[in-house]
């Protein structure tokens, strides 16, 4: 159940992400919901440095920090991801 739930946040994250970001995105949605997962476990790690990993009632500070994470995972991995695409073209 847990990679199910993790699959489901990443998901959520990388369309929020994708969502922020703005211009078109060209990563497949597969992609974005790994880089939502990648961001997720960042942000996670994030939290726990900063101390805020486990508060009582919602965690929102740690959900910033796991969207903050995504964005740039996704900002990041999208522009890689075109780079990649557009060599394979040229090629």
């Amino acid at each position: 159940m847990g990679w199910l739930w993790a699959i489901i946040v990443g998901f959520v994250l990388g369309l929020l992400a994708k969502a922020v970001i703005p211009g078109k995105q060209h990563s497949p949605l597969w992609l974005t919901t790994i880089f939502g997962m990648l961001g997720a476990i960042v942000g996670n790690a994030l939290a726990r440095a900063f101390g805020v990993d486990a508060t009582s009632g919602i965690d929102w500070t740690r959900h910033v920090f796991q969207l903050g994470a995504a964005i740039v995972i996704v900002l990041v991995g999208d522009m890689a991801y075109t780079a990649v695409r557009s060599d394979k073209q040229r090629a």
